[in-house]
């Protein structure tokens, strides 16, 4: 048996990759929510001087990547490899993004966990001896969002009140097998969880049962207890999955409420902003953790975090041939210090 591999779905790791810098970029709604602050660029409109919505997402993985590196004091030669992903078709936004860079790339859908699926990869493949630095990272737009998977923005549908509000932004790590920390610990890979909902404009119910099954088994594989993090945060399951996945594990003898957030709620403050349930997308999760979490974890506020990004497996065709909404959810320790 590999002797990383603890329990089932968790591998633990020796020589703990280094978060060595991150970026993030958002839009002008994420702008002025209660995470402003933590951003390192708000752009002023969702079409950024671009003539199409893709194009500005685009635009974001572009920008986001030349920022992370800067902050990193690396240069494109000395990154071996950028895993990345996002929500359109064919993954356009981070293929047509990064294609420029020549740095060896890697694809990856995960939907809105797309972050922490890189991060975990990534992570892997440092600690192995694979690379020495690599970036991971992800985007979604609004527009670009609601345009491929519900309805063109032109026909200003009436929103649901368990919608939620796809991020617009971009979010980005430089991991590195050298560096002071913050370290990537623990990586528990999800499986996909179907409870065979339907509704696109209900993705937190959607999420939460495999948000609670990759928790749940993060715990029982390392035999640690909720109160060992000061923060468990999942990606995007808003307010409404949020507690139908803290109500899940409460039925399994796990009670993580006291340290529990989600980054879909942290992001916007919903009754000033009207977002209904929430935040979603995969920036959602990546845009919080680059910006106000690792500010967090870098200024001691923070020692332990474990960072569960969830996501909705569906699709255009998936949805117009009335399947259910598979989720996803992966999940990573991250520490202040190796200690």
């Amino acid at each position: 048996m590999a002797e990383k591999h603890i329990g089932k779905q968790t591998v633990i790791l020796k020589n703990p990759p280094s978060i060595k810098a991150t970026a993030s970029f958002v839009g002008p709604k994420e702008g002025k929510g209660p995470l402003k602050d933590d951003f390192d660029y708000i752009i002023t409109d969702e079409l950024w001087g671009e003539d199409s919505w893709e194009k500005a997402e685009s635009k974001l993985v572009r920008e986001t990547f030349a920022k992370v590196l800067q902050k990193a004091k690396l240069s494109n030669d000395q990154i071996d490899y950028v895993l990345a992903g996002d929500l359109l078709n064919q993954c356009i936004a981070a293929n047509y993004g990064l294609r420029e860079t020549e740095v060896p790339f890697l694809g990856l859908y995960g939907a809105c966990s797309t972050m922490a699926e890189s991060m975990s990869i990534g992570s892997l493949m440092v600690e192995g001896g694979f690379a020495e630095n690599l970036v991971c990272m992800t985007s979604s737009h609004f527009c670009s969002a609601e345009k491929q998977f519900r309805f063109p923005l032109e026909l200003g549908s009436q929103r649901t009140p368990t919608s939620q509000w796809t991020v617009t932004g971009s979010g980005a790590v430089v991991l590195s097998s050298k560096g002071t920390g913050p370290y990537i610990k623990h990586v528990t890979t999800g499986k996909i969880n179907d409870l065979g909902i339907t509704d696109a404009n209900n993705m937190g119910a959607a999420m939460a049962p495999a948000a609670a099954d990759t928790i749940f088994a993060h715990f029982k594989d390392t035999g640690l207890q909720p109160d060992y993090y000061d923060l468990i945060v999942t990606g995007d399951l808003g307010k409404v999955g949020k507690q139908i996945c803290q109500e899940m594990l409460k039925q399994n003898g796990l009670d993580i409420e006291s340290r529990f957030n989600d980054c879909g709620v942290m992001i916007f403050d919903a009754e000033k902003q009207d977002t209904h349930a929430g935040g979603s997308g995969c920036a959602c999760s990546a845009a919080v953790l680059a910006g106000h979490i690792y500010n967090q974890i870098t200024q001691g506020k923070l020692k332990r975090v474990l960072f569960v990004a969830t996501g909705a497996l569906m699709s255009p065709i998936s949805s117009q041939q009335n399947e259910s909404i598979p989720g996803i959810a992966h999940a990573i320790a991250i520490h202040r210090t190796l200690n």
